[in-house]
């Protein structure tokens, strides 16, 4: 089991830069592979970021690349999601995620998910 808890979300202006974390306990966090999701009102849950076990290897959606940037601290056992030039398209509920193997944007391949924290991007 692994319990995933998000913070760092609220309301930010266009163009504004936000820093959420996740907090994992449980199973040993150093072999996960760690995901951030959102999803927006009345839309499907999307892929944001993914980062390896090692945090050699990172995938971005399209949308973020170049704003938003996967991290993390294994000794923390804490992954971060950098977010830079915030547009009101980012607001939404942003989810951490844990799963094994490699990151992907499959949100299915992820065992374990937290409960959620707001971003809002007001323009």
């Amino acid at each position: 089991q692994v319990q995933l808890v998000e913070s760092g979300g609220g309301l930010v202006q266009a163009g504004g830069s936000l820093r959420l974390s996740c907090a994992a306990s449980g199973r040993t966090f150093s072999s996960t592979v760690m995901g951030w999701f959102r999803q927006a009102p009345e839309k499907e849950r999307e892929f944001v970021a993914a980062i390896s076990w090692s945090g050699s290897s990172t995938i971005y959606a399209d949308s973020v690349k170049g704003r938003f940037m996967i991290s993390r601290n294994n000794a923390k056992t804490t992954v971060y999601l950098q977010m830079n030039s915030l547009k009101a398209e980012d607001t939404a509920v942003y989810y951490c995620a844990a799963g094994l193997g490699f990151p992907s944007y499959r949100s299915h391949l992820y065992d374990y998910w937290g409960q959620g924290t707001q971003v809002t991007v007001s323009s």
